[in-house]
């Protein structure tokens, strides 16, 4: 017995140090120190031996074990060990080498246009107000003297939800919402950016949405001329130093007396060409004195103080100054168009 224990354990620990993998390892293990394994089939028997025989098998077969265990287990990180170098070897990182860029992507030409229309109006000592795209009709048009069935509305024909609610058609409302909420008579100098929504995609000019920037000046002594020079300034600054402006009589329900507002034709500087119809000159936005009744209907007394108010549509500005022929591939996420800005 004593031979087969001996022998049986130099079997063991021959393959033990041949085993090349965790894998072979446990399959030594389990062949030899397993529920079935060899070693403990001899501690299974020593049921047949004599009372004399059994503790001394008992003890060479227990010490044989405990070897082997302890051999297997040294093994076992030895192995561990190897297969740690060979994955780092083959994993290994060269940090000598640059790093790869990360490809970054930038703003939008009408994010790019609306910063700079803030950062010109910021520097003038306006403030930026924002408010709701859902908006209720009250604030839309009966806030900006349009009631009910005013003809005028039909200018604006907007996508409702109910009556009295409906996607905003211009960002005025914010103009109403910032001097209900301020004392009234309080000076006010603010623009209103923002997305606005109308029934208007019937050419290349045209989008069902698009970006507006309103303005309000609200204070004592203003007047058309206060109007005219902050426009003046603005897009001399907007386009370039020698832009001339010019105003037209108009019509909007909001302001009395109301002006289309032109500048000279960025593309030919005013001599005439396809861009401007031959006429030298571009309408870039609407403007006005802020009508009475407006002052009324959010508590301005129109006798102490006076105001104006102006809308320009921010893609009129991007497509004059980059020179776009088409607003409506600022909205068709082509990245080959993107990618000139």
């Amino acid at each position: 017995m004593e031979e087969q224990i001996a022998q049986l354990t130099g079997e063991a620990q021959a393959a033990i140090q041949a085993a090349d993998s965790l894998e072979a390892l446990d399959g030594v293990r389990v062949k030899y120190l397993g529920k079935k394994g060899e070693l403990t089939g001899i501690l299974r028997g020593m049921g047949k031996l004599s009372a004399e025989e059994r503790p001394k098998v008992g003890k060479i077969v227990n010490e044989a074990r405990a070897a082997l265990e302890e051999q297997i287990a040294a093994k076992n990180e030895a192995l561990k060990g190897a297969a740690l170098a060979n994955r780092l070897a083959s994993e290994k990182i060269d940090v000598t080498l640059p790093g790869r860029r990360v490809p970054l992507g930038h703003l939008h030409p009408l994010t790019l246009t609306l910063n700079r229309i803030k950062e010109i109006f910021l520097d003038m000592g306006f403030s930026v107000e924002e408010g709701p795209e859902i908006e209720k009709d009250y604030y839309n048009f009966e806030a900006l003297n349009l009631p009910k069935d005013h003809p005028a509305r039909d200018m604006q024909d907007s996508f409702y939800i109910t009556e009295d609610i409906l996607m905003r058609t211009q960002t005025s409302p914010v103009q109403a919402r910032t001097m209900q909420s301020h004392e009234p008579n309080s000076p006010i100098r603010m623009i209103a950016p923002g997305r606005v929504y109308r029934r208007d995609d019937y050419d290349a000019s045209h989008s069902p949405m698009f970006t507006q920037v309103e303005g309000l000046v609200i204070d004592k002594g203003i007047s058309l001329a206060d109007l005219k020079g902050t426009l003046e300034l603005f897009l001399q600054q907007i386009f370039n130093d020698k832009v001339q402006v010019r105003l037209r009589p108009s019509f909007f329900p909001f302001t009395e007396p109301s002006t289309e507002v032109d500048v000279s034709c960025v593309m030919c500087h005013g001599h005439g060409c396809s861009v401007c119809k031959g006429t030298g000159w571009l309408e870039i936005l609407g403007a006005g004195m802020v009508h009475p009744h407006v002052l009324e209907m959010s508590g301005y007394d129109p006798n102490v103080v006076s105001g104006f108010a102006f809308g320009l549509g921010v893609e009129r500005i991007a497509m004059l100054s980059y020179g776009v022929s088409d607003l409506r591939l600022f909205y068709d996420n082509d990245m080959r168009f993107l990618r000139q800005f």
